[in-house]
């Protein structure tokens, strides 16, 4: 028999003001699963979130936890736990009475907190530090309470607003990690709510991609950043290179793109002539320089690079298509060829294979 999700929405609305926040949502989340919702200001992942945990109800539809509906039930009533962006600790309490808070609310014996809180500073690596206070730790280490606090109430969904919002870039790079080693080792589902694009594919097993309080795409890392579905997608992921492009021909399994000033073979996917579509290209995917080594369904014209960025590890290059239009490239940086300068004429190509096909109005 099939265990039930982890989280489950059907058909989930919810307004503010008339505004549409959550838009006819439906969602199903396994168990032990890693989950990021991912999307821009106002998207409607964090009314989703709070509808989940109970601090919000939805106007419409059903959301269960573990195969049982929650109706509008409180907070305090379900099977999760919220760590919010601010981490809101209490200052006049050590470490170790922050973490085991909700378990005296829950009037747990004193021993079996002890130990659970003891089991809890092992686990986020701040063993000895449970008589310190808030304030003396650092923000990575306020964090890590933050998780313990929550996790130490053993939800069977842990719940994450944008927890690593308030770190500098050293420290969330390093929790985004942490984070995920912790969800492996405690085996509970995680659902995590993100802007960052970044950060969702770092840590995730599933993406689901919000705009407009409704779902654009759900799937894997690779999937949504390799073969985004629509536009928005594409762009919010950081494809830099989204072009208007029109199918002048096909064939069975073949069809031709034309944008840019450039004729381009690719796969087709059911593409007719005098199709308008939207053509994604990764940055990292033009390779400069060696145009004519490229390989045969590869478009290829000699570029102008008109700017050339240092990014450490990368160079981001911009060049001209053959009708002008700005195209970004990124590529490692090599020391002993050394950036190409600005003004320097190349040879600039790429696989139309690499290329995205989207009808124009997704």
């Amino acid at each position: 028999m099939t265990p039930p999700s982890a989280v489950s929405l059907r058909r989930v609305s919810k307004q503010f003001g008339g505004v549409p926040a959550v838009d006819d949502l439906s969602l199903e989340i396994g168990q032990g699963q890693f989950v990021t919702l991912l999307g821009p200001s106002g998207c409607g992942k964090t009314t989703t979130l709070r509808m989940i945990g109970g601090f919000e109800h939805p106007d419409r539809g059903e959301i269960a936890l573990g195969g049982v509906p929650m109706g509008n039930r409180p907070p305090y009533q379900r099977p999760t736990s919220l760590v919010f962006q601010q981490y809101a600790l209490f200052p006049h309490l050590t470490v170790a009475g922050n973490i085991g808070f909700g378990l005296r609310e829950r009037r747990i014996a004193p021993a079996e907190i002890r130990r659970r809180v003891e089991e809890m500073l092992e686990l986020v690596e701040l063993p000895g530090l449970g008589q310190s206070r808030p304030q003396a730790l650092s923000g990575g280490q306020q964090q890590r309470v933050a998780l313990a606090r929550s996790l130490v109430l053993e939800p069977t969904v842990l719940l994450l607003d944008e927890p690593l919002g308030a770190l500098d870039l050293r420290l969330r790079r390093q929790m985004q990690i942490e984070l995920k080693h912790i969800q492996r080792r405690v085996g509970i589902t995680f659902l995590y709510v993100t802007h960052d694009q970044e950060e969702a594919l770092t840590m995730s097993d599933r993406i689901v991609v919000m705009n407009r309080g409704q779902i654009e795409q759900d799937g894997t890392p690779e999937e949504v950043f390799e073969r985004p579905r629509t536009r928005f997608v594409a762009e919010f992921t950081g494809a830099r290179n989204v072009f208007d492009a029109t199918v002048t021909a096909v064939s069975d399994e073949r069809a031709t793109v034309a944008f840019g000033g450039l004729q381009v073979d690719v796969r087709n996917d059911g593409w007719r002539p005098g199709d308008a579509v939207t053509v994604v290209l990764r940055p990292e995917r033009v390779r400069l320089g060696c145009a004519d080594q490229a390989p045969a369904r590869s478009s290829r014209w000699p570029a102008t690079v008109t700017e050339c960025i240092y990014k450490g590890a990368v160079m981001a290059y911009t060049v001209a298509l053959p009708d002008g239009t700005p195209l970004m490239v990124e590529r490692a940086r090599d020391r002993a060829d050394g950036a190409i300068p600005a003004g320097e004429t190349v040879g600039a190509a790429f696989d139309g294979d690499d290329l995205v096909v989207l009808a124009a109005d997704s």
